[in-house]
Formats: structure tokens, C-alpha cells, sequence
């Protein structure tokens, strides 16, 4: 079989019923035994995501094909089927290697979880804006199951350590942070691959109020004449915190876990 029948064939294996995780995300995990023998000795599951990240930050996701991999390699496409038993596995380890791990929580953020979960956000918008293709395929069909998708759940935990929160509103707490990140960077990578935004915002607005020159969507019409729409500034930041609107919208989702926090406390 070459590249181009096992590529095509790669989607239609399916190892869902053999478990609720990937064997090849137990492998990651250390969890199952790691292949032996092969055709290349130090072939490993690392050095594949490795390879396959790599080939996606340059070329785009399409271009990181199971073939093209094993081309990296200087392996047969069906050798890192050993370790992957379809792309989208090793898509989902992609994205949790493109990420990689939390970077370390500063000193200053300590004891203070609002400043803490602030933290949090900004660093996985960071990590998202690194590799725009991974953040288009954070899986969603099911709870992080990957190394570092749950070694950053777990730093959000530690962060709400100290709240009187239940351990699921901690968990649901984190969920809430990490979606609406997810949602802010789509919207912005969405924006930024047009050549000309504030063109296009300008037009739309222009849009927005020849809908409603008749007195439809009057409180729309309110919005677009206070200027709601004006001057975006969505050129891809460093960090998801450089956003007004993004910053916005974690103060308020802090303010309703703050208050809850508060109802929780005694006194």
C-alpha cells in the first residue's frame, strides 16, 4: 500500500470501541506498552506528533498528511500506524503538542485566583495564536484526555485551591474560561485572514445601518451609531488580554465566579 491508498484509508479505522481513550493517547500517557519492533528503531510516538506539528506550523494542517509524516521520518506510512490508529488520533496528539504544556504560574498571581485564572486565559490564548490550525481543532466531543490538556486543568485547579467552591464548579469554572477563549481566538483568526478588515467592518456597519433606516433592529441601530462597531483592532496579540472586548468579557465571567465565591463565604 503507498502513501496515497493509506492516507485515503486512514478515517474509516476506528478504535472507539475498544475504549473511552485512544490507545495511542494511553501510549502517551505511559499507560500501554510502546512498540518494540520496527522498521526504524528510535521511532517513537513523540518524534511522530513532533514531526507532524512541525510539518503543520510551516505548511498548514492539510499538508500533514500520514504519508507526508512518514516522508519526514524516512518510514512507510503504514509503519506509524503502530502507533496511530488514525489521523484524527494523531491530530488530537498534534494539537496537545502544538500547545504544550502551561507555562509556569508567576509568583506575583499567588494566593490571588482572579489574577491567577487571568494568567491562565492569557496563556492559552497565546498558545492558540502560536498555532492557528491546532486552534481550529481543539477537540470538543469529549473531556481533555491528553497530557498537556490536562496538565492545564489541573494548574486551573490549583489556582481555585483555596475558594470555597465545590470541586465541580472548579472543573466547570476552568471549562468556562478555556471555551470562551477558544471562542475569542476563532473570532479573531477568522478576522485577521481577511486582507482588509477594517474595509470590510466599515461596510458591514454601513450594512447594519441601511437594514435599519426603517426602524427595524432599533436597539442594533443604537449600538452601531455609538460607534460598537468602529475601528477593530484585530491583528493577532501575543496575548488573548490585549483585546479590549477580550478583557471585558473574562472580567465579567471573573465577577459572576467572584460572586458566588461570595455567597459561599461566610458572613
Amino acid at each position: 500500500m503507498d502513501a496515497k491508498d493509506a492516507d485515503a484509508g486512514e478515517d474509516k479505522r476506528d478504535t472507539r470501541e475498544a475504549g473511552a481513550v485512544p490507545a495511542s493517547v494511553e501510549a502517551a500517557w505511559g499507560l500501554r506498552p510502546r512498540p518494540q519492533k520496527g522498521p526504524k528503531r528510535g521511532l517513537t510516538l513523540d518524534g511522530i506528533v513532533a514531526a507532524a506539528v512541525a510539518v503543520a506550523d510551516a505548511e498548514g494542517l492539510d499538508a500533514a498528511s500520514m504519508g507526508r509524516v512518514a516522508k519526514e521520518l524516512g518510514v512507510s506510512t503504514m509503519a506509524l500506524y503502530r502507533y496511530v490508529a488514525t489521523k484524527d488520533e494523531l491530530l488530537t496528539l498534534m494539537v496537545d503538542g502544538a500547545f504544550g504544556p502551561p507555562p509556569p504560574l508567576p509568583e506575583s498571581v499567588e494566593g490571588d485566583w482572579r489574577a491567577g485564572l487571568r494568567h491562565w486565559h492569557q496563556a492559552i490564548g497565546a498558545a492558540m495564536f502560536a498555532h492557528p490550525w491546532a486552534a481550529a481543532h481543539v477537540p470538543t466531543g469529549g473531556p481533555p484526555v491528553t497530557p498537556n490538556q490536562l496538565a492545564a486543568l489541573d494548574q486551573a485547579l490549583y489556582i481555585l485551591r483555596d475558594t470555597p467552591l465545590t470541586e465541580f464548579e472548579k472543573v466547570a469554572t476552568a471549562l468556562l474560561i478555556s471555551n470562551q477563549v477558544r471562542a475569542e481566538v476563532s473570532i479573531v483568526l477568522a478576522m485577521g485572514a481577511s486582507p482588509d478588515v477594517e474595509r470590510l467592518m466599515n461596510e458591514y456597519s454601513h450594512f447594519l445601518l441601511r437594514i435599519s433606516d426603517t426602524g427595524r433592529l432599533p436597539h442594533l441601530r443604537t449600538a452601531v451609531e455609538g460607534g460598537a462597531f468602529d475601528e477593530p483592532d484585530v491583528q493577532a496579540p501575543q496575548n488573548a488580554s490585549d483585546y479590549d472586548e477580550f478583557a471585558f468579557g473574562l472580567e465579567r465571567v471573573l465577577d459572576g465566579i467572584q460572586a458566588l465565591i461570595d455567597a459561599r463565604r461566610p458572613g
